[in-house]
């Protein structure tokens, strides 16, 4: 390639560091000419050795180099080279590979020069070529090394990021052993173990065949593992070669071959300058340990032993928490005639800061019995240690037969005599299960939701007061009775607000998802509750605890011979009115009666209707066969009021007084009976035959 340049004005020219004894000599550097008239490329002997070409193959065509550089390598060049002469630019300059005859890849550089002539025509390009191998290959260890440090700088950044989630110490297995979280830390194994005593207690272990290594859950901490060794001696130590521990651990030795990992990490965990534990991060077809990668296993052990000793931290508090919660409440429920109760509880999970909701269930005199749901103000130890002792006060105060208005006054006074400012809210209900009479009271709480033997649920208007402890402050300890009746079969939930309040929703939307999961929800009492938590307290999350009570009085379907139904209608409930009705005729239907419905259900109507519509409340329809002495179907209306109706003689223009008209006219015979506080009108039909009872 020392050939002599002669330009279009005939003179003869000489490129630079071309002319004899001006060759590039430099080792794995050469020279070329290329005449780009002529289409000829001509190398030094230089540039026949940087691309291992032999005289012969060099036919002085720059095609003959394609015996040497892989296509899209010489593709690249060539683009190069006609990017720099379409834009009139002077000079290039490309990296690309040349195969050498050995096999071997030999990273090459051309830098060339342009000429031109003066109307900007290229003629010719001049340049060299050179073995830039070493070169790259310094240059290609720094990008190794750049991206093991950015890789490691990922490692620990994730996760810190996921463990800055871990709360207990469950969050913090799960955080290591989860989906993704060997490749997150980088290793191919894991074993995580904690101090407990004089043992280590394995609580973590991921990656395949570490299984076996729950055989040793604990193990003594004594040194003869691994594990225990750093754990004690406060070192860590990185293994290469795990079958060469056999020899200085002979307990390991059972499981080196069952073990399908080269290498291993063994971190003691240091917090607060006390080991609280180990991690082992195993490793397949590893045979060092770089000074950047032990300073990354070690500051991956730092992470998880500050992440673990938060969680041993929160845990212990919220065993305390809890245990002090768990306390405060009542240790048993007593068994009930005529019902059955289930109550259940959920903290909320943050800590120390648990709540003051709180449930009992309180045996009172005459069979009776009083359910009690309520929540003091704050989610502090201070809220759980108030609410044991108005629980404590109100179970007393309940069980002195007081009335449900004067247990709560009593209640508010005790509360507001106590040093603190928190207030308390409360729904206490007092309960007799033989003639299904409820008395309810509220002190700024959620009322009761009933759910009735049709599957119907509602939520009756029960009268309250201010809050406990505040009611007194206010002087204001006015807290009036609501009477209801519980028919047999009905059921009555009791809840704090923890089980109907969805961050960012009103309450109202809570009520209703709790009436709706009552009406799909199963007959039974601790069914239900189960059923209520399943579908409300996962729902909603743990952010406040919940007190739920749930008293279902026992169906009283009757005999075989002697069929019964019972059902509550509350006052001014259209919906109600009509499902009693409805369920009359359905009744008779399946007693083998239906020609009886249409005057049993008329009857009915104006019995009910006078009950809504003269009395304060509600009102129990009961409908029953009586098979001695002689078949008949009765019907009762019972409600709270003490004055008997009486039959009127309306007017031809009057629009009332006729309902025991029609009784009298349809019925064969009627009446009024007291009962208790109230009193029951009743009427009988004759039901010719034999009344079958249901399915």
């Amino acid at each position: 390639m020392a050939a002599a340049d002669r330009d279009r004005s005939g003179e003869d020219r000489k490129p630079p560091g071309t002319g004899p004894g001006e060759r590039l000599a430099l080792n794995g550097m050469g020279s070329f000419e290329w005449d780009l008239a002529a289409g000829t490329l001509e190398l030094d002997e230089a540039g026949m050795l940087v691309f291992d070409l032999e005289p012969e193959e060099l036919d002085g065509t720059p095609q003959a180099l394609g015996l040497r550089i892989p296509p899209a390598d010489a593709g690249r060049l060539r683009q190069a080279v006609a990017d720099v002469l379409e834009s009139g630019g002077e000079s290039y300059g490309v990296y690309f590979t040349v195969q050498r005859r050995d096999g071997r890849d030999q990273w090459t550089h051309t830098s060339g020069r342009v000429l031109r002539a003066e109307d900007g025509q290229a003629y010719r390009i001049v340049g060299i070529v050179r073995d830039a191998t070493a070169e790259l290959a310094q240059a290609t260890q720094l990008r190794k090394l750049e991206s093991a440090r950015a890789q490691q700088t990922t490692i620990v950044q994730r996760t810190t990021e996921a463990l800055s989630r871990a709360v207990t110490v469950d969050d913090v297995t799960a955080a290591l052993t989860g989906a993704g979280a060997l490749e997150r830390l980088g290793a191919d194994g894991l074993a995580l173990g904690l101090v407990e005593g004089g043992t280590i207690k394995i609580i973590a272990l991921s990656g395949e065949s570490l299984e076996i290594l729950s055989e040793r859950r604990f193990t003594r901490l004594d040194g003869s593992l691994p594990l225990s060794h750093a754990v004690i001696t406060r070192q860590a130590r990185f293994v290469t070669s795990l079958r060469a521990l056999g020899a200085e651990f002979p307990l390991l030795s059972d499981y080196l071959n069952r073990i399908q990992f080269d290498a291993a990490a063994y971190l003691p965990l240091i917090a607060q300058a006390k080991a609280i534990g180990g991690l082992v991060l195993f490793y397949r077809r590893r045979t060092e340990f770089s000074p950047e990668e032990r300073n990354l296993c070690l500051g991956l052990a730092g992470i998880v032993a500050q992440s673990l000793q938060r969680a041993l931290l929160f845990d212990q508090e919220r065993e305390f928490a809890t245990g002090l919660q768990a306390a405060m409440l009542p240790r048993r429920i007593p068994e009930i005639t005529g019902g059955e109760i289930a109550v259940r509880y959920h903290s909320a999970w943050s800590g120390r800061e648990v709540g003051g909701d709180w449930y009992d269930v309180i045996a009172l005199p005459r069979d009776r019995v009083g359910i009690v749901v309520g929540d003091v103000q704050g989610h502090d130890t201070h809220a759980a240690a108030i609410m044991g002792q108005l629980r404590i006060a109100l179970r007393a105060y309940a069980g002195e037969g007081h009335p449900p208005s004067t247990v709560l006054a009593r209640a508010s006074r005790f509360l507001a005599e106590l040093d603190t400012e928190r207030f308390a809210t409360c729904m206490y209900a007092q309960v007799d299960l033989e003639t299904g009479g409820v008395r309810a009271v509220r002190a700024g709480h959620l009322g009761p939701l009933i759910r009735h033997t049709d599957g119907r649920t509602g939520w009756p208007n029960v009268r309250g007061g201010l809050p406990l402890g505040l009611a007194s402050v206010f002087e204001q300890e006015d807290f009036p009775e609501t009477r209801l009746d519980l028919v047999p079969g009905e059921t009555l939930v009791l809840c704090t607000d923890g089980l109907v309040e969805e961050p960012g929703s009103v309450i109202t939307q809570g009520m209703e998802a709790l009436s709706h999961a009552v009406r799909s929800g199963p007959q039974g009492a601790g069914a239900l509750a189960d059923h209520l938590l399943d579908r409300l307290w996962e729902r909603w999350g743990s952010g406040d605890d919940v007190a739920l009570l749930v008293l279902r009085r026992a169906p009283d379907p009757g005999t075989h011979r002697a069929p019964r139904i019972h059902q509550y209608v509350h006052q001014a409930d259209p919906e109600g009115l009509s499902e009693a009705r409805y369920a009359l005729r359905l009744a008779l239907r399946d007693w083998g009666m239906p020609d009886l419905a249409d005057d049993v259900e008329l009857a009915a109507g104006e019995l009910l209707v006078n009950a809504l519509l003269h009395t304060d409340g509600g009102a129990v329809l009961t409908m029953e066969v009586l098979p001695e002495p002689v078949r008949r179907i009765r019907l009762w209306v019972k409600d709270r009021s003490s004055v008997w109706p009486r039959r009127r003689t309306p007017g031809e223009a009057a629009t009332t007084g006729r309902g025991l008209l029609l009784v009298d006219a349809l019925a064969t015979h009627w009446g009024v009976e007291s009962r208790g506080d109230g009193k029951a009108v009743w009427c009988e039909f004759d039901a010719g035959g034999n009344p079958r009872s249901a399915e």
